[in-house]
């Protein structure tokens, strides 16, 4: 069995969404209780605009929301947020920020951290697609059932904007179609067997 570093063998949820993302991830994490030991990244699809996020978000939930920073260590328990304008990585249990890698036309940057995850992170992998338009994330869905995660896509019809969740079940690779409420009741199942197998 490989050597792992136990302390960044956490369960990671990347939270994928854009217009219309702002009701599915309060609707999710509304329903997350603050201590199952995850780490929850939204990676709202913005490029120009400013995020509000980490100033909207702690209303609903008692995890710390940060907006995150180059070099930030990713810990359990809290709610993370890419800032805008820039793509998102991880390594050595950090998050690392690059300049956005397409300025033109519908960001990726879910697909690249999506794709950053599946190579970088030793613990378990959630990816949830929630919201927005395009298809940001489908094509680094394959990535995390290759890494032996779960995926997960907002069902369409509770979605403000069906795109993005469209997009990612048109691809194969999703593992669960539920709505955001139904969402978080799957993670914290997913998170209590973690806990129990390690």
């Amino acid at each position: 069995m490989k050597a792992k570093n136990k302390s960044k063998d956490f369960p990671v949820v990347c939270v994928g969404g854009s217009a219309g993302g702002l009701d599915s991830y309060i609707r999710l994490l509304k329903n997350l209780p603050p201590d199952m030991g995850i780490a929850v990244v939204i990676v709202n699809h913005l490029r120009t605009v400013a995020t509000m996020l980490h100033e909207i978000l702690p209303r609903y939930t008692k995890m710390p929301v940060e907006l995150i920073t180059e070099k930030l260590d990713i810990r359990p328990d809290h709610v993370f947020i890419i800032p805008e304008k820039r793509d998102l990585h991880v390594l050595n249990g950090e998050f690392r920020l690059k300049p956005i890698s397409k300025p033109r036309g519908w960001p990726n940057v879910i697909t690249v951290f999506i794709r950053s995850l599946a190579e970088h992170w030793d613990g378990k992998l959630i990816v949830v697609i929630v919201s927005g338009y395009d298809g940001d994330g489908a094509e680094a869905l394959s990535g995390i059932k290759d890494a032996g995660g779960i995926t997960i896509a907002q069902k369409p019809d509770t979605a403000r904007q069906p795109d993005m969740p469209e997009s990612a079940i048109a691809t194969g690779c999703i593992d669960f179609i539920l709505a955001p409420e139904k969402i978080a009741e799957k993670i914290i199942q997913i998170a209590h067997a973690e806990s129990e197998s390690s």
